[in-house]
């Protein structure tokens, strides 16, 4: 089996020590309240490039021959690694063409373009990372450059152990559990063999989004497998297939690997944000949507969650706000048909619409002779309790409905 060893990630730390942040580990007082716990946060998010990326995207750069350097590197990326890469290019001087994916948040590619400056080439492709990174490895052939890989390397896995050395070195008292997202596993992997080298007492907890759970895959099948479909939304953890080097780390080390909802994810992040002014990435707010799921085992003890990255674009708040009300079942859209007489919408509000109960959304589906069609409407809840009285009035005053928020054909095309 591949592996990483303990020196290597020693190595690593020295390589790093004068490049990179050494980031606070922060006893968060409101989290370890919650929980029941003394809860640290591990806060990556505010490593120089606001992500744990430039550690590996470093140190295997930096541990490039001469000759391998003048030829310059590719990677791809949609958004961390590639500005770890692009800022490690920036500081050694060397050219790197960076491939990201056409639906990269516009402030991802920006941040990398200034980390780089000069020295980098951003060239936006396909809709997924693993889109890009085909195109990546075409080029990096043609042109023959190194690639960086963003995770599946000896030598970025053992820079994404840096984090674990950091954390063992901040702390008094022995950890219990380490929760650190899982994207294609080079920070778990890494994180995982230098902590429990040291503290093989200490429980390792992966997350995955429940809709990327590639890491969850590869180890039921016992190989690396590549899934067909993805959702995107935690961009810095969704990718259909994690690395051979990654799996086999994460298969001896790993204790657990918990799969959360993406729409937990984004209430994760606007607690994060409302209750701590911590602004998360949906990878970065992971590990703390997974506490929920391990209430009772960590009670008492001493964790640590990895604040993996920070670069949130704002774009995307409405669509986070959004995700959360609806996975805490805050918001349901209906398609209505109201009743064709006067007055039937003016009764909908005064007779069905409970006192917190708000329209969000409200737009006739027939664009001529409105007053007949059916309507969508989005209500919003003050709490969860209120969505079975909502309803019981509707079929009270004989309104037909179709709810849609749980039925993703008709939720995707009409929201």
């Amino acid at each position: 089996m591949h592996t990483v060893k303990m020196e290597e990630i020693i190595v690593a730390n020295h390589v790093l020590k004068d490049v990179i942040e050494k980031t606070p580990l922060q006893l968060n007082k409101r989290l370890s309240e919650r929980y029941d716990c003394h809860l640290y946060l591990k806060r990556e998010d505010l490593q120089v490039v606001r992500s744990f990326k430039i550690r590996g995207a470093y140190n295997l750069i930096r541990h490039l021959s001469e000759e391998e350097r003048s030829r310059g590197v590719v990677c791809a990326s949609a958004g961390n690694h590639a500005q770890g890469v692009a800022y490690s290019c920036q500081l050694l001087q060397i050219r790197g063409t960076i491939f990201m994916p056409a639906t990269t948040p516009r402030q991802k590619v920006s941040q990398v373009k200034l980390f780089g400056g000069s020295y980098v080439e951003v060239v936006l492709v396909g809709d997924t990372f693993d889109d890009s990174f085909a195109e990546a490895m075409k080029y990096c052939l043609q042109e023959n450059m190194t690639f960086v890989h963003p995770f599946d390397d000896p030598y970025v896995v053992a820079g994404q152990g840096t984090v674990g050395v950091e954390i063992l070195n901040d702390v008094e008292e022995p950890i219990d559990y380490v929760f650190m997202s899982i994207g294609g596993g080079g920070l778990a992997a890494g994180v995982g063999t230098y902590i429990k080298g040291i503290s093989p007492s200490t429980k390792l907890i992966g997350v995955e989004p429940a809709g990327a759970a590639s890491m969850t895959e590869a180890l039921a099948h016992d190989d690396v497998v590549t899934l067909d479909e993805i959702d995107k939304f935690v961009d810095g953890a969704a990718v259909k297939q994690v690395g051979q080097l990654t799996r086999e780390i994460c298969k001896e080390l790993l204790d657990d690997i918990v799969l959360v909802p993406e729409g937990k994810v984004c209430t994760s992040i606007l607690e994060l944000y409302n209750e701590n002014a911590i602004v998360v990435e949906p990878a970065g707010a992971l590990p703390i949507a997974a506490l929920d799921l391990y209430r009772e085992q960590i009670a008492g003890k001493n964790v640590v969650c990895v604040i993996s990255g920070g670069n949130n674009d704002i774009d995307r708040m409405q669509e986070i706000k959004e995700r959360s009300l609806l996975y805490e079942g805050l918001k349901h859209y209906f398609i209505i048909n109201f009743p064709q007489r006067a007055g039937a919408l003016r009764e909908f509000i005064d007779g069905v619409l409970g006192p917190h109960d708000d329209i969000t959304r409200f737009e006739y589906t027939k664009k001529n002779n409105k007053e007949n069609g059916p309507a969508l409407v989005g209500i919003e809840l003050k709490c969860q309790s209120d969505y079975e009285p909502l309803v019981e009035r509707m079929k009270k005053h004989g309104i037909r409905y179709v709810e849609i928020t749980h039925d993703p054909y008709l939720f995707n095309l009409l929201i």
